[in-house]
């Protein structure tokens, strides 16, 4: 590829990818208001098989209820957090031309701005998906949470093959 068709792709990647992380978002916004409006009204515990139920829970730090406990001032500190992690990602999204790299960047920043709409509205992430054995339960977590650990996992396997493929 020459050095303008490069340049020129860049801008149209960046926007797809934008475009797909608001998408990314707009999903997870809506399958947590019909989560909590619809089907959680009023709220219980779903079965939906022997290892996955449907229930609604709030959480007010980051995983696993990380940072949980930092009172009043969390949500907003947890969203300026947020909010420099997603422009760092902007950024690294504008400068990437991998498509790869920019499917995991979309998936990160669509998953990091849905959560952080919750934070914003409601002081605390909104989580139903409850995968568990036996007694021993997965933390509750939701679509934005599913789209940043496929991101990371893509950036994590790309960087093992371009390691591998260095060597």
């Amino acid at each position: 590829m020459t050095f303008l068709a490069a340049r020129s792709s860049r801008p149209r990647l960046f926007g797809l990818a934008l475009f797909a992380s608001f998408l990314v978002a707009g999903l997870d916004q809506a399958s947590k208001w019909f989560m909590a409006d619809v089907v959680m009204d009023p709220p219980r515990v779903i079965p939906v098989t022997p290892f996955f139920n449907l229930v609604l829970g709030f959480n007010p730090g980051v995983s696993f209820g990380f940072l949980g406990n930092l009172g009043s001032s969390g949500p907003v500190a947890l969203s300026v957090l947020t909010l420099a992690i997603v422009a760092f990602l902007v950024i690294w999204l504008w400068r990437t031309q991998d498509i790869w790299e920019a499917s995991a960047l979309t998936a990160i920043i669509g998953g990091a701005v849905g959560n952080l709409l919750d934070r914003l509205r409601d002081g605390a992430v909104t989580d139903f998906l409850d995968f568990y054995v036996g007694q021993y339960h997965w933390p509750a977590f939701n679509l934005a949470d599913s789209a940043i650990i496929l991101g990371v996992g893509l950036i994590l396997i790309r960087s093992f093959l371009s390691s591998k493929e260095a060597k």
